[in-house]
């Protein structure tokens, strides 16, 4: 169950990044094969795809970073290939690992970053956005924990109060605490309307943060959906989990259940695959009810967003669903 700041809808959006047929090459490997994709304004969109998928190369295309053989690419009504100071004041980037100024203190690197922009953000402010106190203000910014680290970087990134920030990572190395801490700053970004572009390779980040989510593999999206709706994740089968009493053979259940009733067990129960859980768990109830018997260690659990990632990207590649795909998320 996802929470937090509300989700905005982005039919007929208003973009803030629009690609159209992009392509690069290195030698004889097509990195970024055709990559089609739309980042409407205060959005945070997931770009998730396996390492090797073109990540790395679109995001540095669209930061201004890397060229292209190929396609159209407007960011903030820019072409990156093209872009100037100015637009550049308008785009904030948190890389994945960040060089440190370690001879200075936090609010020493962050009133020097300030002195880059034009109109930037007061620093105590910026800071206090990222969950950074005055006493983290003054120590060095090498003593930093990693979590207080990240939160220095994602200020750096904001100091210059850009309209469209690039997140990469942001949570690698957090403790489940800190990660929770992060997703809140992240949903107050949410809240004063940045555009955030994220890549993750933490599937319950990207659920829990994430507007849309586009996933990439062999340098061409593969699918794009909300998080409740990619890979048909919303009308994907449910696993219904039960135990019947002794005696009582899963043979005995009724035909229209039997039907959805699989060959493998889950610490031996009975597994059914459904698409309409809550009508079949009222046969099971009724058929239960009826004989007189109760349903022992009932669960039912949906795909996970994890679950649908490596089935799509198995597919991709080519290859058969990864065994440890099993994890399932409960929905009562």
């Amino acid at each position: 169950m996802r929470s937090g700041a509300p989700r905005r809808s982005f039919s007929g959006m208003d973009t803030a990044i629009r690609v159209h047929g992009l392509r690069r090459s290195f030698g004889d490997v097509e990195a970024v094969a055709g990559v089609d994709l739309e980042v409407g304004h205060g959005e945070i969109f997931a770009f998730l795809g396996p390492n090797g998928a073109g990540k790395t190369t679109t995001i540095e295309i669209l930061e201004g970073f890397g060229g292209r053989d190929a396609g159209e690419v407007e960011v903030l009504g820019v072409d990156p290939a093209h872009a100037t100071s100015a637009w550049r004041q308008r785009v904030g980037i948190v890389m994945q690992e960040s060089p440190g100024e370690q001879e200075l203190s936090v609010r020493e690197c962050m009133e020097l970053y300030a002195g880059l922009y034009k109109e930037p953000r007061g620093v105590a402010e910026t800071l206090e956005l990222v969950g950074l106190d005055a006493e983290a203000a003054e120590k060095m910014t090498g003593t930093l924990s990693g979590g207080q680290r990240r939160r220095l970087d994602v200020a750096l990134a904001l100091i210059g109060d850009p309209e469209l920030i690039f997140l990469d990572e942001p949570t690698t190395g957090f403790d489940p605490a800190a990660r929770r801490d992060a997703w809140k700053m992240l949903d107050g970004l949410r809240e004063l309307g940045k555009t955030i572009f994220l890549t993750t390779h933490y599937m319950e980040e990207a659920e829990r943060l994430a507007d849309r989510i586009a996933v990439i593999a062999g340098g061409r999206i593969i699918d794009e959906g909300t998080p409740a709706t990619i890979g048909h994740r919303d009308i994907a089968a449910s696993e219904i989990l039960f135990s019947l009493p002794p005696g009582i053979s899963d043979w005995e259940l009724p035909d229209d259940l039997l039907a959805l009733m699989q060959p493998e067990r889950h610490g031996g129960r009975i597994e059914l695959h459904s698409a309409a859980p809550l009508a079949d768990l009222g046969r099971l109830g009724s058929w239960a009810e009826g004989r007189g018997i109760e349903v022992g260690e009932l669960e039912v659990r949906r795909p996970t967003l994890e679950d649908v990632y490596l089935r799509l990207t198995a597919e991709a590649a080519g290859v058969a669903k990864p065994e440890n795909s099993e994890k399932k998320e409960e929905v009562v």
